[in-house]
This record gives structure tokens, sequence and C-alpha cells, in this order.
């Protein structure tokens, strides 16, 4: 069995304040960044062991938080059925695309360390993206990045078959694609901060999520996002000037003062036509 983890680091274990995570931002100290950085690599570290004990024959682990860079190699499991990832965009096949790696041999996806979506009330960190965007819709369906990156997956028929983060972020999964697994490892005190257990309290209890969504997989009860094609994405942006540059991509369309959408021929484009972030 194939795996991929698709990481990001807000629903990590162990991560329960603003500055632990988004690092980049003024004011932050160095050493509560390094602490959220120590919590992203132990949780890493827990996740992949547990889906090799779970039976995995190989196991594809990507860092995408801020695009990469939190994995530390020398700090990661060594094992040759894991090929860590220290960046969401890689070489494959002699090209440069999202998620290197990521195709129809892959038999199942996870998504690990991740936030609800923007606007979910009563969530840790919930946003899409970027603080820029309201909303993003997939023919219709609003969905956070989470159903983006299930949407890329499942140009391949990947099945999503797991996810972790605070109770918002999980119900938003559940809700989102039927028969995932997911590990609820905090809860929102307020935008800035969440509760929970012990981090490793948290990562057992993420280990013994993960192998159950191997679990499920063989039994067949997780299922590749879908969505009808051709297929509408349209942004709600904040503000009008953002608008105003997606709206001057290629086969961009203004149809709101701040929202601009794009039909697309393949779920792998989901981004693409935005940011060039794609296959």
């Amino acid at each position: 069995m194939k795996i991929f983890m698709h990481w990001d680091m807000e629903g990590a274990s162990g991560i329960y304040s603003r500055e632990q995570v988004w690092y980049w931002e003024n004011m932050v100290r160095p050493q509560v960044a390094a602490e959220g950085i120590d919590l992203i690599i132990a949780d890493a570290n827990n996740a992949a062991q547990a889906a090799l004990e779970a039976g995995v024959d190989e196991l594809i682990v990507c860092d995408t938080h801020h695009g990469g860079g939190n994995f530390i190699p020398e700090r990661m499991l060594a094992d040759p059925r894991i090929t860590w990832l220290f960046r969401s965009r890689g070489e494959d096949n002699g090209r440069m695309r999202w998620m290197p790696g990521l195709n129809e041999t892959v038999d199942g996806f996870m998504l690990p360390g991740h936030h609800a979506k923007a606007g979910t009330p009563f969530a840790f960190l919930p946003h899409t993206q970027t603080s820029k965007w309201r909303d993003f819709r997939i023919n219709g369906m609003s969905v956070g990045e989470m159903g983006s990156e299930a949407c890329f997956a499942g140009h391949w028929n990947v099945p999503v078959c797991f996810a972790q983060g605070d109770e918002a972020a999980c119900a938003e999964a559940q809700a989102t694609f039927p028969g995932i697994v997911t590990a609820c490892v905090k809860r929102h005190v307020s935008r800035d901060t969440c509760t929970g257990p012990t981090p490793g309290e948290a990562r057992a209890l993420t280990a013994h999520k993960v192998k159950e969504a191997v679990e499920a997989l063989r039994q067949g009860l997780c299922r590749p996002f879908k969505v009808d094609l051709p297929m509408t994405v349209a942004i709600d942006f904040v503000d009008v000037e953002d608008a105003d540059k997606a709206a001057a991509r290629p086969n961009a369309e203004r149809v709101a003062e701040r929202t601009v959408q794009c039909t697309v021929e393949r779920q792998a484009d989901v981004l693409k036509w935005l940011s060039d972030t794609g296959d």
C-alpha cells in the first residue's frame, strides 16, 4: 500500500497558539517558533511510524506549510519506505509540480495538521490559502485547503482517508469526504489560540487514527473527491485590488466586484489557473 501524507501545521499535535505556527509574522519570539517546528517534526515522525506499523509499503510525506521548509532532514524518521518532501513543489519526471509523486499509483491521501476553511466559526486560525481570500468554491461548493488538495488528488482517483486538526477542521473533513477517519487533537478557544491534550496524548490519538485510516482503505470505505467536469472554481477576495490581479489571469472571469472565477477541464487544475500550483 502506498500513501501520500500532505502536512499542514495549524492542526498538528501540540500547536496551540498563532505564534507557534505563523512564525513569519512580526514580533514572533524565536523560541516559540522553534517550539512549533519541534512539534510538527515529532508529529510527522509519529504519523509516519504509525503508517508503517499499519502495513504501508511506501510512504510519501510532504511538508506544505508556508511552502515547506519546516521538516529538518536529519531529524526525520529514517526508513527506506519513506520519501520526505521538504517543499510543497518539486521535480517529478523532469518538471516542477505541486505534490510530486502524487499519481495513480497512490492508494490513499492523508491530510494531517490541517485547519478549517476561511469564515468557519469557533475554529483555530481558519483561512483558505491566504487571509486575502474570503471564500473558495468548486462548482458552487465552498471548500477550504483540504478540499482543494483533495480535488487535486482526485484527478488520479486517490481516496481521501485521514485528516487531523481541531474540532472544526475535523467536522469540515467529515462533511466533505465520506468515510474519512479524523483525529481531533485540539479545540477552539479564540481565533488565535486553542487547547487540547498534551502533545504526547495527541500523538497517541493520531497514531491510532492513522492506523484506523489504513484499515478503512483496505476495506474500501474511503472515496476520492470527485467533481463534475469541466469545473468552475471561484474565489471571493477580501480586497478589490486582489480581485483585479486575479481577473488579469488567462481565462479568468470577473463575476462580481470581489469575485473571480475560471472554468477548467481537469481537477488537477483546481489552483493552477490562478497560481501555477498544479500538475
